[in-house]
């Protein structure tokens, strides 16, 4: 293996060098996502003198739980692309370059290219994403103690591409135009693509080959993405021109009860018929239980930008001194969160590893559920006041984010760093799809969830709320429980 791969290389904050790469590659992609997502259901359901779409809120939801939902999907095929084709590194860049022009085709002003560019923008993210998260993971070695810290690191590049994304394109998209917005998601990409190409060399041999084993035909697997990409773009092309459309909800309806099935098929495909080792089906086990907690946790964090955002903008007070900012500047507060908490977390984590405190990852995740679950009870409170007084202060949606960021960061780079340390080494790519395939059932059902429950606006959100914090807690006492009978082993990142 190269010695930039396979390496106590401490480079960059005591790890390794090509850390850097990934982190400037997914701080510009988090950037132009998080950008164009924080205006996506404000552009929809603005009025047509506004610039808007002019959507209801329930179809304005379930478009951004479809969108939510695909994006992650997505992931799967990625992940099989890079295991079964390109490898992870060609696949990063292949997604990158579609994602950049997904956005400038946004920045059409026209209808027809919007749900367009939503499509190229789902496509590279598909691609991106699991590779990416593969290839920090095979930056260390089995056992390295840096892994959850590295992780999290990783994961301050996403809040703080978050955190340019809601400033800059939300700023330009509520206050110049909403595609001025779009285009600049697509000006960061771009950066995000270029240094991406100028910096690669630095990740050695991580993520660069395919993992094939032996008896595998990698020409059949070849035939088999020339023929799913011509139906697929087939379908896009004809949904274009209007030879078909569908109702949104029953779309996302439609949509989570695939990803669901996906997902279960797939798990059980490993268990049962893809030759694991005993170890391995343990590791699959632990997967399966972290997947569902995945899935409760981020369908309540995914209404940060939809339901929550909705009431930023319409039933919360925003003036500052005479100045009313944009509603998208209140989304920084989850970014800025974990840039300042992030650290501290991934010493705390490596503190306790080294005196064999470090809780299991089940524990980690419950206690994810039990901190978000916490933070959707005081928004409750919030919508009360906003109820009496027509506006509620900024102050609820603050601390919400608070407790929504706590838990993320109990949760969301500690499922990475499991998927790439549990997941056997052939089927890593395909492994951390559909751990970002728990984020897909989450954002349809988060889409499900506020369509369904907003229809009568701000009286109807406290139910939304309540629902959330059941199923929060729930899960969250449901891991603890399982905890107790699941066990993992880290695997090698070997070929």
């Amino acid at each position: 293996m190269n010695e930039i791969t396979k390496s106590t290389d401490t480079y960059f904050v005591g790890h390794p060098k090509g850390l850097v790469t990934l982190f400037l590659t997914e701080m510009w992609e988090r950037m132009s996502y998080y950008g164009m997502r924080g205006l996506l259901v404000l552009f929809m359901t603005r009025e047509i003198v506004d610039g808007g779409m002019n959507m209801s809120a329930p179809e304005a939801m379930a478009i951004y739980g479809i969108y939510g939902a695909s994006v992650y999907f997505l992931c799967v095929p990625g992940g099989w692309i890079a295991d079964k084709l390109f490898g992870a590194q060609r696949t990063v860049l292949y997604g990158a370059i579609i994602i950049t022009l997904g956005h400038y085709v946004l920045a059409i002003p026209y209808d027809k290219t919007f749900f367009l560019g939503l499509v190229l923008v789902s496509i590279g993210t598909g691609l991106l994403k699991p590779n990416i998260s593969t290839i920090v993971g095979e930056l260390y070695k089995p056992g390295d103690l840096r892994i959850d810290s590295g992780y999290t690191i990783f994961y301050m590049s996403i809040n703080i591409g978050s955190m340019l994304g809601f400033l800059v394109c939300g700023y330009l998209g509520e206050k110049v135009g909403w595609h001025w917005g779009f285009g600049a998601a697509g000006v960061g990409m771009t950066f995000g693509v270029l240094q991406y190409i100028f910096t690669r060399k630095d990740l050695g041999n991580a993520g660069k080959e395919s993992k094939l084993s032996e008896n595998e035909d990698q020409t059949r697997y070849l035939t088999i993405f020339k023929w799913t990409s011509a139906v697929l773009g087939l379908i896009v092309i004809t949904g274009f021109f209007g030879f078909w459309t569908i109702e949104p909800a029953l779309l996302n309806q439609l949509l989570v009860n695939l990803i669901f099935i996906v997902a279960l098929a797939y798990f059980v495909y490993l268990f049962f018929f893809a030759g694991l080792n005993q170890t391995e089906k343990n590791n699959i086990k632990m997967l399966l239980l972290l997947f569902f907690g995945s899935v409760l946790f981020w369908a309540g964090f995914d209404q940060g930008g939809s339901s929550l955002n909705l009431f930023a903008k319409d039933y919360t007070d925003l003036f500052i001194f005479g100045w009313e900012m944009p509603a998208t500047f209140l989304q920084v507060a989850n970014p800025l969160m974990v840039v300042i908490f992030a650290p501290f977390f991934a010493s705390f984590w490596i503190y306790l590893g080294r005196r064999n405190l470090d809780p299991d990852t089940p524990q980690k995740f419950a206690l994810g559920c039990f901190l978000m679950a916490i933070g959707f009870f005081v928004i409750i409170f919030g919508v009360e006041a906003a109820l009496e007084n027509e506006k509620a202060g900024v102050r609820f949606l603050l601390i919400t984010y608070l407790f929504h960021t706590l838990g993320e960061l109990c949760l969301s780079p500690v499922g990475l760093s499991a998927t790439a340390k549990y997941s056997p080494s052939r089927y890593r790519g395909q492994m951390m799809g559909i751990w970002f395939l728990s984020s897909s059932l989450a954002a349809g059902l988060a889409g499900l969830l506020a369509s369904k429950s907003l229809e009568s606006g701000l009286p109807s959100m406290p139910g939304l709320f309540n629902q959330i914090i059941i199923a929060l807690v729930v899960v969250g006492i449901l891991l603890l429980i399982a905890n107790k009978f699941v066990k993992a082993t880290p695997l090698d990142n070997e070929k």
